[in-house]
């Protein structure tokens, strides 16, 4: 069992019996009530793929439905490949992808605006030019954007870039929304309140690169930044962008491929120790999602040439979804989503994964979808 789990449920526990013997005992929301009855019909393949959110090519929106229905996924994430050429299309897409229209899939994109902009439309800049803006035009920037992503029926926006970057020359400095932790944090802030406001609750916000790409130099996509930072430095220099996000209201957040040896030898989407941080430390009781897990295997590093073990250690560590970028022929990078479930399930079995961690966080996807196709509560 994850050390995040375990403390988590102990905390949860101790929370339960001080409310019986106050007589104040919490209720739980609609959406959890919905989330518990599903989670009693599922198998545990099925289980196992509402956890994944992947990639499948093209604007074939009855072949995505094939690729979404025959795995039984939770999530979809749209890349370039995916999108038409104007919103309207890509909405009639996206209308079609769900089968259960109060359970909706989750359909995420990297919104950001400015660098990574995805959407046809979208002409509110990123955070390269928010930095130099006031406040107010991040709230404006995020509050469009949010109306842009529901027109186009996408409720996930991998959009809110939470670390910290002050070097030009730096990756992410044309993507982050500070380059100091009081302005990433009032950026972040901001982007997220516009996001739920403008959408009223049918767009949820992910925060990003946790624990901060900032502090760790180098590319995640061909590499594993690293950096010497102590959690006491980390908590007081990256940290405060993230606490901003999720006092803010983030739904999610992406863990990336960063290596903080001072806290963990692992990477953090495979750390027990940074997902404790993130329950325990930051008080985070959303959808923790990696980044996209192909990236780690291009590493340079051997012992994270497998996709599939890969996914295994970060569910074992206290991911809530994985999160696979797959190109058109999956198979020819190593990752078959049949397999990928066979050998999760496998692990489940031979308790590499916690059965109860599993059910859990089932239960956080199942109510954030709920919540978005309902509104929270």
């Amino acid at each position: 069992m994850g050390v995040s789990a375990r403390r988590q449920r102990t905390i949860i526990g101790a929370t339960l019996i001080a409310a019986l013997l106050t007589g104040c005992v919490p209720q739980p929301s609609a959406s959890e009530v919905y989330a518990q009855a599903r989670l009693e019909t599922m198998s545990l393949p099925d289980k196992v793929a509402s956890l994944l959110m992947l990639h499948s090519p093209g604007t074939d929106a009855a072949q995505l439905r094939t690729f979404v229905d025959d795995y039984h996924l939770g999530g979809l994430i749209l890349m370039g490949d995916n999108i038409p050429g104007s919103v309207t299309e890509l909405a009639t897409m996206t209308a079609a992808l769900s089968a259960e229209p109060g359970l909706p899939l989750l359909i995420g994109i990297d919104q950001e605006g400015g660098a990574v902009s995805r959407l046809p439309g979208d002409i509110w800049p990123g955070g390269e030019r928010l930095r130099r803006m006031p406040l107010a035009a991040t709230s404006s920037a995020f509050h469009q954007r949010a109306l842009l992503l529901d027109q186009a029926g996408i409720n996930v926006n991998f959009g809110i870039v939470a670390d910290i970057v002050a070097e030009p020359d730096a990756f992410l400095f044309d993507r982050a929304l500070g380059s100091d932790p009081t302005a990433a944090a009032d950026r972040v802030t901001a982007a997220v309140a516009a996001q739920s406001e403008a959408a009223q609750g049918s767009v949820a916000s992910t925060i990003k690169h946790f624990p901060g790409h900032g502090a760790a130099a180098g590319d995640s996509h061909v590499s594993l930044p690293s950096s010497d930072l102590s959690l006491k430095a980390w908590t007081k220099s990256v940290a405060p962008p993230f606490t901003a996000g999720i006092d803010a209201g983030a739904e999610l957040i992406m863990v990336g491929h960063l290596a903080y040896p001072a806290v963990d030898s692992q990477p953090a989407t495979l750390s027990a120790r940074w997902y404790d941080i993130l329950r325990t430390d930051l008080g985070f009781d959303g959808v923790s999602i990696t980044d996209d897990l192909l990236m780690l295997g291009h590493s340079g590093l051997e012992q994270y040439y497998d996709p599939i073990e890969n996914g295994i250690a970060a569910l074992s560590a206290g991911a809530t979804m994985l999160l696979f970028v797959l190109p058109a022929q999956p198979d020819t990078v190593g990752v078959n989503v049949s397999e990928l479930i066979i050998r999760v399930c496998a692990a489940v079995a031979d308790g590499r994964i916690d059965a109860n961690d599993v059910d859990e966080n089932v239960l956080r996807v199942l109510t954030l979808r709920r919540d978005l196709a309902t509104g929270p509560g």
